[in-house]
């Protein structure tokens, strides 16, 4: 036995062979994907979803013990942020106020740390609020931006830089 396998002569391919319908075997013929640019929202809809931005933002901190407030944020601004600039400024706040009660919390850490180990421990007691000051100040700035933003009133958060423009 040959240790090739045999060979048979190629015969042309004919697609539309007999019995056989028109375009079969035949690979479909590939447009030229044109992305058209997503559709922008009503003020209405572009009001509700910078709300939701913000108010996404409470329940999930609230839920999540402020560890998860930007996912709403950040969702919003992904998915819409090109469908409307009002829609786009309330979730790019939104972002930024997730990204400075981050920054708040990592310096109140390091105050907790250093003041608790300086006062041997009874710092850890006495400064257990501070974990709570940014997380207020945070819920308390997303509600007036969900209230802004249904409202339809543009709005820039106080003690906020803006990180995501």
């Amino acid at each position: 036995m040959s240790d090739q396998y045999p060979q048979y002569p190629q015969q042309p391919h004919d697609p539309q062979g007999p019995g056989q319908p028109a375009g079969y075997g035949q690979q479909p013929r590939q447009e030229q994907a044109y992305r058209t640019p997503p559709a922008t929202m009503s003020p209405q809809d572009e009001r509700t979803w910078g709300a939701i931005s913000h108010a996404g933002a409470v329940v999930a901190m609230i839920g999540s013990a402020g560890f998860l407030g930007f996912i709403a944020s950040i969702a919003v601004y992904v998915i819409h942020k090109d469908r409307g600039p009002f829609v786009r400024a309330h979730a790019a706040n939104s972002i930024n106020i997730q990204i400075s009660m981050f920054i708040w919390l990592v310096v109140a850490t390091v105050v907790y740390v250093v003041l608790g180990v300086l006062t041997l421990g009874i710092g850890f007691v006495v400064l257990l609020p501070v974990f709570l000051v940014p997380l207020v100040v945070a819920g308390v700035l997303h509600v007036i931006g969900a209230v802004k933003a249904y409202n339809g009133e543009w709005w820039n958060p106080p003690l906020t830089p803006s990180f995501v423009k």
